[in-house]
């Protein structure tokens, strides 16, 4: 089973961590970073890169596809290089997914129009300008597209997925390997559930993360 991990300049590590660790393990899996070109691509940090070991034109088929998410989204919607690719690979993939505003790159090549898909809750709005039919789900299964709400959400799209693949007791068994098990020490997670000024404070910090690549 090829799973092709798409990066970019910018994206989020946990984006594509979170699923790696787990679906790296798969029964037969080959795993494969690939980006535009073969180089090391920075994170949203800037403080870590992690390295293409293929480019896009190398890679025109996989089983499964994940696609990080990151804070400039007008850049992942529109990425032309990154959408040519979705376009070319989607038709041969068992699975093709996305993890927080990896899910506008989705949209942006067509492959959400009219589907019902997630992505971080403060990009929801362009989601739906793109074509897809947003709805408030941690993960989101349609057909063999999956979606996933912000970062933290693509370790639970990822354990979904294996459980698809590998069946349920090879997903609880990968959910102890890495301990996931999720006990947050603030009820402020959600969109819904945090206070109007800690949303503002949120979208404000996004916005001043965006801004220099935008």
């Amino acid at each position: 089973m090829k799973i092709a991990i798409a990066i970019y300049d910018n994206f989020t590590a946990l984006d594509a961590i979170g699923p790696y660790e787990v679906l790296s393990h798969l029964p037969g899996a080959e795993t494969v970073f690939v980006g535009r070109e073969k180089r090391p691509f920075r994170t949203d940090t800037k403080a870590c890169a992690i390295v293409a070991d293929a480019s896009f034109d190398e890679v025109d088929r996989a089983d499964v596809v994940i696609v990080p998410g990151g804070p400039d989204m007008q850049a992942i919607a529109t990425d032309a290089t990154l959408i040519a690719w979705l376009r070319k690979v989607h038709p041969t993939t068992q699975w093709t997914t996305s993890v927080c505003t990896g899910a506008l790159a989705l949209a942006g090549a067509g492959i959400l129009a009219g589907v019902e898909a997630v992505t971080h809750w403060a990009a929801m709005d362009m989601l739906a300008q793109l074509g897809a039919k947003p709805v408030k789900e941690r993960v989101v299964m349609r057909g063999k597209i999956v979606t996933a709400a912000g970062v933290s959400a693509g370790i639970d799209m990822a354990l979904t997925l294996a459980a698809k693949i590998s069946g349920e007791k090879f997903a609880r068994a990968m959910q102890l390997a890495i301990e996931y098990d999720p006990q947050p020490p603030f009820d402020s997670g959600n969109a819904q559930t945090a206070s109007p000024e800690l949303v503002a404070l949120v979208l404000q910090l996004m916005t001043g993360a965006a801004a220099p690549s935008a």
